[in-house]
């Protein structure tokens, strides 16, 4: 198969985009992050600028028109069918776990390049963007294909352990330990892309997490295994989903972020995984941003690389999160001394519709690009000129970045899932608010939300190095 070689637009056209309000949205508020290096040109030339102050306006508006109306639509599931189960979650998940030892056999052995190497291109492309963006939309797509529940049943069975070592009293705290380190290996780490290096990081995290599940039960994987938690998090706002019953499954309809309401409100420790999940976000977008080149003393022009600003990628990295979260916690204490109601548990739920929205909207340029090599890499895995999914020859190419048609239909997508991600979450925190919150004490959650609204189409149109 031949590959096309890959040709970006120039850079940006200066940094001719004052930052103004967004600036000041950018150091108090978080917001969502673009995964691709440099946006496109073409977006710089649309009126980005009436995208979000249409967008905040909405969001402004919602919120206190539903407050002020106090009748919201009513969100409830309804069933679609039910069946027996096909194939069981063990057989599917060692499967995947047998799929998951030839990634890692791949990534230490085959090609170094990680745009022909399948261990990178299927991790990075499959499970960490296609996944979560089937998972909004069909409900929890992970949860039958993890590489542990099978392993770890059938570990447990032939050790004939059926007790616990109470790691379930940990709550969410290893979860948020194992996303923390990922967020950092992602973002600031030097080889996040090298399939050796990720080879070997994926198979020494697997080996924990299998040891740990077969300690204390599979059931740890739901609040200790961070893909897991984030994945399942996010799959609570999809339209579709599936209920498992022993044998039987049901697959229930209902209104966007449905299942959010009829969760249990979030621990502390989950509190602070919602939390770092956005600001891996946020800072994901920023630090190529030429605002926070600037401010660590880069010139974005000519940058540097990841290995002269670890430091300050860390630093950066833990600030936002940070912030992230005392930004959160103090804008729903004051909705609370403001007007009651306001429970951190049940309100911080509302958060997950913005986690699964900006996850959409941050990885879909990505997806389009790095979706073009995962395909012609599944279609000739070892570069002999095979077809082994039957799709002709083509050249992967990334022509549409500078294509003034194509451009601005990918930006309304990223525009459309932010807005709408922060809608359903003033829906829900309405909803979640409690019946004893008087209108007015929406009023901060309300900033907060627009704040955010703004910074995460700031990060999506502004200039950034490559």
């Amino acid at each position: 198969m031949r590959l096309a070689p890959i040709s970006f637009e120039g850079f940006c056209q200066g940094f001719s985009k004052t930052l103004g309000a967004s600036s000041l949205a950018v150091v108090l508020t978080p917001g969502l992050a673009f995964a691709c290096a440099l946006p496109p040109s073409v977006i710089l030339t649309l009126p980005t600028g009436h995208y979000i102050t249409a967008a905040a306006l909405t969001v402004a508006l919602t919120a206190l028109m539903g407050a002020a109306a106090q009748r919201l639509p009513v969100m409830a599931p309804r069933l679609l069918w039910e069946r027996r189960v096909i194939l069981p979650v063990t057989l599917t998940s060692y499967l995947a776990f047998l799929a998951f030892l030839a990634l890692v056999f791949v990534g230490l052995f085959g090609e170094r390049d990680p745009m022909h190497n399948l261990m990178t291109l299927v991790f990075w492309t499959g499970v960490w963007i296609v996944v979560p963006l089937g998972s909004m939309l069909l409900g929890n797509l992970w949860h039958p294909i993890n590489p542990w529940t099978g392993p770890v049943r059938i570990a447990r069975t032939l050790l004939g352990r059926t007790r616990s070592i109470g790691l379930a009293r940990l709550g969410h705290w290893p979860a948020v330990a194992g996303y923390a380190g990922f967020a950092w290996f992602q973002i600031v780490s030097l080889y996040p892309d090298d399939p050796a290096v990720l080879a070997e990081v994926a198979m020494g995290y697997w080996l924990v997490i299998f040891a740990l599940a077969v300690l204390e039960g599979e059931d740890w994987l739901e609040q200790g295994e961070f893909l897991t938690v984030i994945f399942g998090l996010i799959a609570r706002v999809a339209p579709l989903w599936h209920e498992s019953d022993g044998p039987r499954t049901r697959l229930m309809l209902g209104w966007p972020g449905t299942q959010v309401l009829a969760m249990p409100p979030l621990s502390a420790s989950a509190v602070v995984f919602v939390s770092l999940s956005l600001a891996a976000l946020t800072f994901d977008g920023l630090n190529e941003t030429f605002w926070w080149q600037a401010l660590i003393g880069q010139n974005p022009l000519e940058p540097t690389g990841r290995s002269a600003v670890v430091w300050q990628n860390t630093g950066g990295l833990l600030a936002v999160w940070v912030l992230t979260l005392g930004l959160i916690l103090g804008a729903i204490t004051l909705c609370r001394r403001i007007g009651g109601g306001f429970a951190t548990g049940p309100v911080m739920l509302s958060f997950l519709a913005i986690a699964a929205g900006y996850h959409a909207a941050h990885y879909l340029v990505m997806l389009l690009t790095a979706g073009q090599y995962t395909l012609a890499a599944l279609n000739d895995p070892f570069l002999t000129g095979d077809s082994w999914l039957g799709l002709p020859p083509f050249y992967v190419s990334f022509g549409f970045l500078t294509d003034p048609r194509a451009m601005p239909l990918i930006y309304a997508a990223q525009f459309a899932a932010v807005l709408g991600a922060h809608l359903l979450a003033v829906l829900l925190g309405l909803k979640l608010a409690g019946q004893g919150a008087r209108p007015v004490a929406h009023l901060p959650m309300t900033v907060l939300m627009v704040a955010y609204t703004v910074l995460g189409l700031w990060l999506l149109s502004t200039a950034r190095t490559g």
